[in-house]
């Protein structure tokens, strides 16, 4: 390590680390960042999806220095922002009738989540609430409650929280299979242990991202949605990284042709700067006074920010972009699968998309390490994206909305190279020794 990366070693804390290779960065535009070492970097990532509109774009920068230079206070808890207002009306806007009631605000996905959790037990007086296996609802006391990721052992539950399984086609042998086991364990549970009309609400991911970038089979959440309705279940559902127009629909859950109660945004949200949105029904929302807030909530700089990335998705047809250039990708993709043996599965929308890699096809064993040294390599030659799964072995592509088909095909040839080095046993083991990453 040397450079930036070290400084920032000898200053800063690692409690929030989640590093894959020595990654340091002075500045950035479009879909490239500009590494310490003066190297141009292609953003695969866009650091988990939230620089939604790439690095530096123009309407986003304008939006902020307006607020600023004429700022509305810095929070919504004692005092309405014009800003704050602003977009929560272009939200209640786009969203489904049945959640179009009041809108929350936060600093992250996690703060919303945890937010909702809270609310929808409190206002509904049920107990329980149902999440996946393998999801990932945040890193806050409360988002950690309801999650299912394996990296997140250890860390104690809700009580009243009942774990299922998120139906994974390429584990189950078709998507028919997975879905069945998947809605067979839930009605078991329904019929046993977890009296449904106990449930509050059921928090979902229309694509689990985190848990490996996971894909629902047709129709399995309009069963979901049909049960919950049937018991009075309020559906959650959690598009923070895979939302506004990052699939290649405006929200993710339109893929699977449902009507979440709730809806929870975040990341992408802000372009960049931090800010989420719990939008929901008035009885949910507005449960009571003083129930969740901090001192930054609701801010009319992040607030602009957001209606800046709402207004530039539409403006630039960045929705119909996110497909284009996902189809480009998906499509190139499946031509390396058929080039590298490492690559047992190919899955997503748009531009939320996931490779497994596996070290046996007929047996998808996962390649745990194989996956790390990919991404290292990748970086090595001027990539950056990062991998997620409760095997760690799921390459997760979320560059930003605006990037170009020639820059996706582009990133994609590195990591053609990356991976034929990485067979080919060129890529030191060594090199992960202090990159835990998942």
């Amino acid at each position: 390590m040397n450079g930036l990366y070290d400084r920032e070693s000898r200053s800063v804390s690692t409690l929030a680390h989640l590093r894959f290779f020595p990654q340091a960065v002075t500045g950035g535009k479009g879909s490239l960042l500009r590494g310490d070492d003066g190297r141009d970097l292609l953003d695969f990532a866009a650091s988990w999806g939230a620089a939604s509109l790439g690095h530096g774009h123009p309407a986003l920068a304008e939006a902020v220095n307006r607020a600023l230079t004429d700022q509305a206070g810095a929070s919504y808890l004692s005092t309405a922002n014009e800003p704050c207002v602003l977009l929560a009306e272009k939200l209640l806007s786009i969203v489904p009738e049945r959640a179009a009631g009041r809108v929350w605000f936060g600093h992250s996905g996690s703060d919303a989540n945890e937010t909702v959790a809270r609310a929808v037990v409190a206002a509904t007086g049920r107990k329980r609430i149902l999440s996946f296996k393998g999801a990932y609802h945040g890193g806050t006391v409360g988002s950690v409650a309801i999650s299912g990721h394996p990296a997140q052992g250890g860390i104690d539950k809700a009580s009243g929280l009942s774990l299922v399984p998120y139906p994974d086609a390429y584990a189950a042998g078709s998507p028919e299979a997975a879905a069945s086991a998947a809605l067979a364990h839930l009605e078991e549970l329904f019929a046993t242990t977890v009296p449904p009309e106990e449930v509050a609400a059921f928090f979902i991911e229309p694509i689990q991202s985190d848990g490996g970038m996971l894909v629902p089979p047709p129709g399995y959440f309009r069963e979901i949605q049909a049960l919950c309705r049937k018991h009075g279940i309020l559906l959650v559902c959690d598009e923070v990284k895979v939302g506004l127009g990052r699939t290649g629909r405006l929200h993710a859950f339109e893929h699977s042709d449902i009507e979440p109660d709730i809806i929870v945004f975040g990341k992408g949200l802000g372009g960049g700067l931090p800010i989420s949105a719990a939008v929901g029904p008035e009885a949910i929302m507005n449960h009571a006074s003083a129930f969740s807030f901090q001192t930054l909530h609701g801010n009319p700089v992040c607030a602009a920010a957001g209606l800046a990335v709402l207004d530039t998705i539409d403006r630039e047809n960045l929705v119909a972009n996110a497909a284009r250039v996902g189809d480009t990708m998906l499509t190139a993709l499946r031509d390396l699968q058929a080039k590298h043996e490492l690559i047992g599965n190919v899955r997503g929308h748009g531009l939320a998309l996931g490779v497994e890699l596996v070290s046996d096809r007929n047996a998808r064993t996962p390649a745990i390490e194989q996956t790390a040294l990919v991404v290292y390599r990748a970086f090595q030659l001027g990539l950056v994206i990062y991998y997620v799964g409760i095997n760690s072995n799921v390459l997760e592509f979320t560059p930003p909305l605006t990037m170009s088909e020639d820059e996706a095909l582009r990133g994609i040839a590195i990591l053609d190279q990356a991976l034929g080095d990485v067979e080919a046993g060129r890529v030191d083991p060594q090199l992960l020794e202090h990159f835990a990453g998942w």
